[in-house]
Order: C-alpha cells, then structure tokens, then sequence
C-alpha cells in the first residue's frame, strides 16, 4: 500500500524549525521533499548545538529526516533558472522567510503561480503576510511573549515562564501541514493551487480556546496559576511522600471515584464541593483538604489505588523516562535509521497512524547538498 503522499513533490526552502518540521510530515507520509540550501552552511540550524553527533546537530536531525537535499547560490541566474525547472515539477512549495524575502529572489507567490497555477504555496512567518508587521523578524520565544502565553504560564509569584517546548514553531510548522493538505484536496476539484499562509502569532492564539473565550467575554486577565486549570478542579499536580503526581478529576464520576478510592466519601456531601462549579470556588480549602491525604502515600501507592477506581492519574516523568515508557514501545512512536555521519540514531515518529500505512524505511537527515547530482539529472540538468 503506497504512502497518502507518494506521487506529490515538495520544493522546501524552510529552515530552522517550523517549516523544516512541516516537511518532515510531509515527507513522512510519502512525498518526494526537495530541501534547497545555501551551499556555504546550509540550514541555520546545521550549526545549532551542542550536542553534535560526529559534528551533525541534534536539532537539526530531528525535524530534517525523509528530504533530499540540493545546495544551490539562489543569487546566482544558474541557481534561479534550477529552481524554475524544480517548480514547473513540483505540487507543494513551502518556504518561511519573513514577508518579502521570496519576491525579493523573484520566488513570490504570484511569480510561482505564473510558472505553475497548479501549485500550493505555502508561507509561515511570525505575523503572516497580510500584518502591518510582516516584515519584521521573529523567533518563537518572541511570539510565545506577544501571544500571552508567557503571561499565562508559570506561579502566580514568579516570572512569565515560555513553554518547555518551541511551541509556537511547532504549532505553525502543524497548521503548514494541515493547510497544506487542505489546498492538495481543493485542488482536486478545481484544478488550481493557492497560497496557504501561516503565522506563528495566529496558531498560538488558536490554542488558547477556553481561556481566550474567557478574556473575551469577562475583559479580564488570565492569571498565572501554576498547575491549577482555571476552572476544574481538582486538576493538577499534588506532592506525594516520595514525589508528584497529576490528578485529572474531570467530570463528577470521577469525583466519586476518587473520594472513594482516599477514602473520604464525606466530602462528596460536603456544601463546599457538591459540584465542580463549587470545588473551583471553595479551590483553597479544597486543596488544603487533600495535601496531606496525598502526601501520605507513595507515588506507586497512589498510581494502583486510582486507576483502579478508573481516576485519571499520572506520574511527572523526565522526557528520558516517557521516551522508554512502555506505552511509546508500544505505540512504535521511537523510530531507528542510520546516517552517513552520526550512524544509528534513535527518533521520535510520526503520530499519525493510519490503518493502511505500512511502516516504511526512514531516510535521515541528508548531509548539505547530498542529493544535488542525483536531483538535477532528475530535471534533466545534468546528463
């Protein structure tokens, strides 16, 4: 059974994370990704590091696997007149430079369009295309700063805390790929290709759903609030004799459950905490109630009584610790492939499982220019 993708061809000018992450999920599912670099260094993050394995960045093997890589001057008329015959061959272009960059190399949306209308062309940038600050640059930290999720991550008394992750990169690079496959299923039925454009500022407001909901309909400011939700609770993290635990109590079954398996079915009739509406009003005393209950017992302890009184828990593990979990094992979500330079390396998968993908071989990440010969004797370049 053939990939979703196989038969689509992707030109990829990205770099860093967000686009180079987008095309990697192309290339997961199938399609041929053509990544175009500066011959001297390459994808900025080639050079991102430590770590370094036999002198290739982590970083950059982590977003770059199942491309092709193909190192051209793109200020050169030789490099532009190659990139010309590579869009005339391609479905997808995707490219994440700030507003202006790509016209300015003559690769705009609507020069591309003119070689192939069929095209899909696909844009990620801090603030869009269509913003009064497109032209300006931007890295992830910034727009995690501006969109408020640092505002609304972290304690009450400590500083605007960024996620633990690049979010608002690996966000835009997810929503580059939706909209992307979203273009590829129009143009089955009009026969026309579109731009797709994608800010980083908007996919990090997009995830903000029910607190953006309540800025908007009570004016108010999101606080910070550590590990509590806003508005369930019991929901978050509790300290247990020999570590922490998160305790998810999202609906009333659970409630009942989980004062039964603490064995403190009194408060279950208690005024304070008859329903969620209450225990969120009532969250201090509430909290100050189960500390100590919690604390009482190991994490072990705590993980047996409550799942098996079907309440949803778990245990704060390091990224090391969820990497070797039995339940990634099993979902196959670690993946192995052997490159030219660091050799076998361990990777994180694609999580999108399909019931009729089969588990195909994994290109790594190439080495800069590895695929140039091969790519330009494909467009009838080279002989």
């Amino acid at each position: 059974m053939p990939l979703p993708l196989e038969g689509i061809c992707v030109l990829d000018f990205t770099r860093i994370l967000s686009g180079p992450f987008c095309t990697m999920k192309l290339g997961d599912m199938g399609a041929k990704v053509i990544k175009i670099e500066q011959p001297d260094g390459g994808d900025d993050s080639r050079k991102w590091g430590p770590p370094f394995v036999n002198g290739e960045s982590a970083y950059f093997l982590s977003v770059n696997r199942n491309k092709k890589s193909i190192a051209l001057d793109l200020k050169s008329s030789e490099a532009k007149e190659i990139v010309h015959k590579l869009i005339l061959k391609c479905d997808v272009l995707v490219e994440n430079f700030r507003a202006g960059v790509m016209q300015k190399m003559g690769f705009g949306y609507d020069n591309v369009k003119n070689i192939n209308p069929r095209i899909v062309y696909c844009s990620i940038s801090g603030y869009g295309q269509t913003s009064s600050k497109s032209h300006q640059p931007s890295f992830d930290l910034v727009v995690q700063g501006e969109s408020g999720l640092m505002e609304a991550t972290g304690f009450p008394d400590g500083a605007p805390t960024k996620a633990g992750i690049s979010l608002a990169d690996v966000t835009a690079g997810t929503l580059a790929f939706e909209g992307i496959l979203l273009a590829l299923f129009q143009r089955e039925k009009t026969g026309e290709g579109q731009m797709v454009d994608i800010s980083l500022l908007d996919g990090l407001l997009s995830l903000f759903t029910y607190q953006s909901q309540i800025a908007l309909m009570t004016g108010k400011k999101i606080q910070r609030r550590g590990n509590e939700h806003p508005t369930i609770t019991p929901y978050e993290t509790y300290q247990t004799k020999d570590g922490y635990i998160n305790i998810a109590i999202g609906t009333e079954t659970h409630w009942k459950n989980f004062c039964k398996a603490i064995q403190r079915t009194d408060l279950l009739v208690d005024t304070c905490f008859t329903v969620n509406a209450k225990r969120v009003e009532n969250r201090s005393i509430l909290f100050n109630t189960l500390a100590p209950i919690l604390k009482s017992k190991l994490n072990n302890e705590w993980m047996e009584l409550l799942q098996l009184a079907d309440v949803p828990v778990g245990k704060i593990q390091s990224l090391n610790e969820a990497l070797i979990s039995d339940v990634v094992n099993e979902r196959e979500m670690v993946i192995e492939t052997t490159h030219p330079k660091a050799g076998k390396i361990k990777m994180v998968g694609n999580p999108i499982k399909l019931s009729l993908m089969e588990n195909k071989s994994v290109l790594p990440a190439p080495l800069l220019g590895e695929h140039t010969e091969e790519i330009l004797k494909e467009i009838g370049y080279l002989k």
